[in-house]
C-alpha cells in the first residue's frame, strides 16, 4: 500500500476518536511505556500534542518524565528547511502555537540531536518491521539521522500494527520500539 493511501486511512481513524477515547488511550500508552526499562538514562526528546491532530495526549508521559526528574527535550520546526531545534523544557519554558497549531518553545536552552538518550517518535501507521508513517515532511527522519547511533526511538500510536509492507525510502528510519494502549512492539 502506498504512503499517502495509509496516511489518509490512519488520519481518518483518527478523526474518528473521541476526546474520550483520546484521553483513555493515551494514558495506556504511558501505562505501556512504564514497562520499558528505558528510565535510566538522561535526556528524552518528546513532541508535544497537536490537538487539532488529534494526537496522543503526551501530557501523562511528562508527568512520568518529571516525576522520574528526567530532562525533558521538545522542538521548535523549521517549515522552510524541514528542520527541527531541540531545546530543553524548564519551567520558565514559554510555549506557543505555531501557525501549524503545533505547540513550540518559543526560546531557551539549545540541545543537539547527539545529546539525546531516547525519543518519543509521533506517527500516523507502523508496520511489523519498525518502519513508520508520519505526515510526509521528514521532519523526524532528518531529526533522527542526527542523534547517536544509540539513541532509542519508541513510535507512539493509537492504532495496533499495520499488517502492510511499507514502501520505504533510504531515508527513512526505523523504530526500536512502537507502544500502543495494548501492546509494546520492540523491533
Amino acid at each position: 500500500m502506498q504512503k499517502a493511501e495509509l496516511r489518509k486511512k490512519y488520519k481518518e481513524l483518527r478523526r474518528d476518536l473521541t476526546y474520550q477515547q483520546i484521553e483513555d488511550h493515551s494514558l495506556s500508552i504511558a501505562n505501556q511505556l512504564l514497562k520499558l526499562e528505558i528510565w535510566d538514562k538522561s535526556f528524552y526528546h518528546i513532541f508535544l500534542t497537536i490537538e487539532e491532530h488529534k494526537e496522543i495526549n503526551t501530557d501523562y508521559i511528562l508527568n512520568i518524565l518529571s516525576g522520574k526528574d528526567k530532562n525533558i527535550i521538545i522542538s521548535k520546526s523549521n517549515f522552510v528547511d524541514c528542520t527541527m531545534s531541540h531545546y530543553l523544557l524548564t519551567d520558565n519554558t514559554k510555549i506557543k502555537k505555531n501557525k501549524y497549531n503545533i505547540p513550540e518553545p518559543i526560546d531557551g536552552i539549545e540541545f543537539q540531536p547527539a545529546q539525546i538518550n531516547v525519543v518519543f517518535v509521533p506517527l500516523l501507521a507502523f508496520d511489523k518491521k519498525g518502519h513508520r508513517i508520519g505526515y510526509g515532511k521528514g521532519f523526524y527522519d532528518r531529526f533522527l539521522a542526527n542523534c547517536k547511533p544509540g539513541t532509542l526511538k519508541i513510535g507512539l500510536s493509537f492504532f495496533e500494527v499495520d499488517q502492510h509492507q511499507f514502501e520505504v525510502s533510504e531515508n527513512d528510519i526505523m523504530l526500536d520500539y512502537c507502544v500502543t494502549p495494548n501492546q509494546v512492539y520492540q523491533f
